[in-house]
This record gives structure tokens, sequence and C-alpha cells, in this order.
């Protein structure tokens, strides 16, 4: 046989029947093959069929499967030659035997026969063969999806899977019951990165049919990662400089939008402990984004807003469509979207926890419901994450100097109050927005300082607040009223815990609201450098306070000790008579303004007179 390669003018000589020239050309593509008529008539139908007349001395096939290479095997198999069939091959050749009708019906042992035979001893059996040989029949359509080659192999990889892993669960069992140490286990996706090597369609194929078997959803989930990122080819960008020059051509742009809406087609179920990694899913959502594909966005924000507590910030960063209309850098209206979900699904959480207290109210104790409003809870945990993760998305996003205050306070204002314990996030992203936006309207910035709750700020962030010239000047003083009603709350408290010295009709100082006397005497037509002055004063006499509520703490714990000695007489009185004197001394605030101490320290001073003359008498 001879064997004329057009492409590489090569040429292959065999001659298994000696001294006989060759009858019949053969041209498949672009390669033409000498061979002789009788060794391949007696194999194959087809050409059988081709050669009824006995003076036909050169045909054509074209559409060999496999083309000029699987058609050189087979004619080496008509003339007797062994051939190996392997793991490369045997798709080609069980397709071109198909083709060519090398069936039993014209010859025993014949070549449809044997790789058949290969097929279902050596591949079907192996995840690996069978992934290794699917990915040929690729190439091999529609010879390969008619001989049902593609089902068996689809089939077969997903009963191998799902085999493998009941055999390692059977196994940890074993281990656990004998009380013998487990041996090194081989991760059940690791044939994960081979099926990688599928174009989409046949990948899809396979992760259906090993979902309907029941593989693990962790499982797949890492199968659908490791697809995604080798098919995408590191296009699954985080930085939003970077997708402009990257992501250039439509075609490009196209058949990443194809994977990636299968991708999302694939992911197991959701729910609030989905088997798929917040970073993996907040990757697809960019990418959504950046190809411009709507229709599995409502999907992909479900699912992020369903895991919310388990996110990080760089997973809600949305960078915006740099092609679209948008303006600003990071999609907020997505993250809008996906945190009302998560709040959404914590009322839900609410309504199914009322009915279920209510079902068991007559039921068993032990069968009564989690508190899940405690702040231990698993619910109270993943909400106060989310707090703080909106805090950090706002510190953030603050620095767009092309961000709305009306989208700014939309966010900040999401979250119900009980959400925050501390509002010192909230006051840093607010401070932050306000400085890279210095030219807002001042109604706007009285609505931005209004999502912040004073009462709810730590002493170091009510310091930086009383001299921050960025707030308005409502702000500044309702800050520090706030902080000196919980300087009095202190003292009151750390006074009334002394029953000796201080009866029951001693009193708290009385709270005031939000919108209280400090910040509604000073009216913001007043003269502003009166109003940094009186601040200033209110701050130091705040410092002072401080100071005298250390040395009130050391004179508690001298008094304590006086009592335990459990000495009466004229020297025990007249030590509370001297302490009584520095007490009293605690409350002559000489310095602040009437408007804010004039009321306490008249109360104060009317309380220790007649405490003293009930003490002497």
């Amino acid at each position: 046989m001879e064997y004329r390669s057009s492409s590489s003018y090569m040429l292959v000589k065999f001659k298994p029947i000696s001294d006989v020239s060759s009858d019949l050309t053969v041209q498949v593509g672009s390669s033409s093959f000498c061979l002789h008529k009788f060794p391949l008539v007696s194999r194959s139908g087809k050409i059988r069929k081709l050669l009824t007349d006995s003076k036909t001395s050169n045909i054509c096939l074209s559409g060999v499967p496999g083309g000029a290479e699987a058609f050189e095997l087979a004619a080496k198999f008509c003339y007797g030659i062994n051939i190996e069939i392997n793991r490369l091959n045997v798709a080609k050749l069980r397709c071109a035997s198909h083709y060519l009708e090398m069936t039993e019906e014209f010859s025993e042992e014949n070549l449809a026969i044997k790789t058949e035979h290969f097929f279902k001893e050596t591949v079907l059996p192996s995840i690996s063969n069978s992934i290794l040989v699917l990915h040929h029949c690729e190439t091999l359509l529609p010879v390969s999806e008619d001989l049902n080659l593609v089902n068996r192999l689809v089939i077969a990889i997903a009963n191998n899977a799902c085999k493998e892993q009941l055999t390692s669960g059977l196994l940890k069992l074993d281990y656990t019951f004998s009380g013998t140490n487990i041996e090194p286990e081989t991760p059940l996706d690791w044939w994960g990165k081979s099926v990688a090597v599928l174009n989409l369609d046949f990948f899809q194929r396979v992760v259906s049919a090993v979902k309907s078997k029941g593989l693990r959803q962790d499982v797949i989930s890492k199968i659908l990662i490791s697809y995604t990122n080798k098919s995408l080819q590191g296009l699954i960008i985080r930085d939003p400089k970077l997708d402009k020059e990257r992501v250039t051509d439509l075609e490009s742009k196209k058949k990443q939008r194809t994977i990636i809406e299968t991708v999302v087609r694939l992911l197991p179920a959701q729910g609030r402990r989905s088997s798929v990694p917040m970073a993996f899913l907040s990757s697809l959502l960019k990418m959504v984004i950046a190809t411009s594909s709507g229709s599995c966005r409502t999907d992909l924000e479900r699912r992020i807003g369903l895991q919310l507590d388990q996110a990080i910030l760089e997973d809600v960063l949305i960078p915006t469509n740099l092609n679209g209309n948008n303006s600003t850098m990071y999609d907020t209206d997505s993250i809008l979207r996906i945190f009302s979900i998560f709040l959404n699904l914590d009322e839900d959480d609410d309504e199914e926890e009322q009915d279920q207290h209510h079902r068991n109210r007559f039921g068993d104790e032990t069968e009564m419901m989690y508190d899940f409003d405690s702040p231990g809870s698993p619910k109270q945990s993943s909400i106060l994450k989310v707090s703080k993760l909106m805090d950090n998305y706002l510190a953030e996003i603050a620095l767009d100097p092309n961000l709305t205050t009306s989208k700014f306070i939309a966010l900040a204002e999401l979250l119900p109050d009980h959400a925050r314990f501390i509002s010192d996030g909230l006051y840093r992203a607010v401070d932050i927005y306000l400085k890279v936006h210095p030219n807002i309207k001042d109604s706007e910035r009285y609505r931005l300082c209004k999502t912040i709750d004073s009462q709810k700020l730590s002493q170091e962030a009510c310091s930086h607040a009383a001299q921050n010239e960025r707030l308005p000047v409502q702000m500044a003083v309702q800050v520090l009223y706030f902080e000196q009603i919980r300087l009095r709350n202190a003292m009151s408290s750390s006074i009334g815990s002394t029953q000796f010295l201080f009866s029951s009709n001693c009193h708290q100082f009385p709270q005031r609201a939000g919108s209280g006397a400090g910040s509604g005497a000073i009216s913001p037509r007043d003269n502003y450098a009166s109003v940094r002055r009186e601040n200033r004063e209110l701050k130091l006499e705040v410092a002072r306070m401080r100071m005298r509520l250390t040395d009130l703490e050391k004179d508690h714990i001298s008094i304590k000790q006086e009592l335990v000695k459990s000495n009466p007489g004229t020297k025990l009185f007249k030590s509370f008579a001297k302490k009584i004197s520095k007490l009293n001394s605690l409350f002559s605030f000489s310095s602040l303004k009437p408007s804010l101490s004039a009321k306490a320290s008249t109360e104060s001073r009317f309380l220790f007179q007649r405490r003293r003359r009930h003490s002497v008498s």
C-alpha cells in the first residue's frame, strides 16, 4: 500500500501481497492512497458498493470520520496488519468502521467489533479514560452521536463518579467503627480538572448527569470552578481598571457570556449555607455585568444575598459596566438589591420562627425554638457581620467623586436600627464622603449626618466628631450633649452603688431625646466663632469631669475599705463628712453654660445638703 499526502509529500510503502501493483486510488480529503481492491472489498461494505463496476479505479471518501489518519489505520486492518487500538484512536476507529461498514456482515472479527470490545472493557469502566475519549468525540460529530458513543460515555462518567463517592463513604464508616486510622483519601473531585478539556455542550451534559445521579454539591461546585477558570482563561477580573484592557473582542465576550450563563444554570441548589464559595459567585456577577448579560444576573444577586454574611469587602465591590452610561465606579444598585434580599430573608425567618413558637407553645420545653434574637445567636451574629460589611462598603464607595448623596443615604439607611451596636463605622464612612464631596448642599450634609445614631458612637468617635469641622454644628453639639449625659449617668450609677452613703431616692439625671436642648439651643444662624468657642469650653469641662470621676472612684474604694473595718463612732462620721465634701465639690460645674448645667447643679447641691443634715442629726 502506498500513501501520499499532498501536504507533506510523505510516501509510505508496504506490500502485504508480493509483486502486485495497486489497482485502486482512494482520495480522502487532501490525501491519496494507492491500494488494492480485494483487501478493501473483503472488509468494507461501503467500498464494495462503490466498486460495483470493475473498471472503477478511483474513489473519493470525503466524509471519513477522523480523516486520512483514521482511514489509513482502517486500510492497514483490511490488509491484515496488526494495529494498536488505544484511548487516543478508539473513538475515530469506531466511527470510521461505522462509516466504512466494517461489520460482522462482511467479515468476522471485523474492526467494528474489535473497537466496540475495547470501548466496553477499557474505556467505560474508567472516569479518566471516558473523559479522554469523550473529548475526542467532539471532532467526530455527528457520527459519534449517532453511534450513541457520547451518551454512553456521559452516563459512564456519572455512574463511576457516584460509585466512588459511595465507596469513599463506606470506607469512612468502616474506619470509624474499626477504630483504625483513616488512610489518606483521594479527593472526590480529582477528575474535575480533566473534565475541563471538554467543550461547553459535553461539559454541561456531564454535570447534569452527575447531579441527577446524586453527586455531592460541594464536588459539583469545585468542578464548575475549575471549568470556569480554565475556560475563561483568567478573564475573571477583580480590578475594574483592567476590564477595559483585557475584554475587547466582541466574539470573546460573546463566548464568555455563554460560558457564564451555562455555569450559573448548573450551580447547585441555592440556600443560606450553599456549597458555592462567595468569591466565585461574586466573580461570576462581575463578569455578567462586564459582558452585559442580564439573563442570570437576578439569580446571582439572589444567591449572594442568601449567604451575604459570608462575604468580604472585595466580594461586594461590584464594578459598573464601563461600556454603559454609569459614571460611578461601583454598581450600587446591584448591592442595594443584594442587601435587601438578605434583610427580607431575615424577616421571613422571623415570621417562620413566630409560627414555630406558636406550634410548640404547648409542647415539650426541649422542643422550643432557639432564641435567635439573643446577642450570641447565629441570626444576630449574621446581621452584625452584614452591618460591618455595609459600613466598610460605604467607606470604600465614599471615595467615588461621582457617587450621589441620595444613593449613599439609601444604602446607609437600609439596615435596621438593631443591626448596629456601634455606629463608628458608619460615622467613618460619612466623614470620608464629606471629605471627598466638600461642595454638597447643607441640607444634604444634614441628611447624611442624620443616618448616624450619636448615642452609639464610642468615646474616640465622639472626641473626633466634636472637633470635626465637616460636620454640621447641630451634629457636633449633639455629640457633646450625649457624651455629657453618658458621663453623668456613669457618675450617678457609681454613686448609687454605695448603699450606706446614698439612699434609694438618688435618681439618675434625666435623659433627653436626640434632638434635645443642646442641638435646639444653638441656631445655625448664630455666630460660628462663638459656637466653636463654646464647644471648646464644653470639651474642656468634659475632660475635667473625667478626672473628677477618677478621683471619685478612688474615694469609693476607700469608703468601702472603711466600711469593712466596721468601726462606728466619731472617727467614721468625720470620714463620711470629709468624703461627702469631696463629692459635693464634684458637682460644682461653674464653667458650664447655664443652659446645660444649672438645673443639674441645683438638684445635686440640694440633694447633698439634705443628706448632710440627716447624717449629722
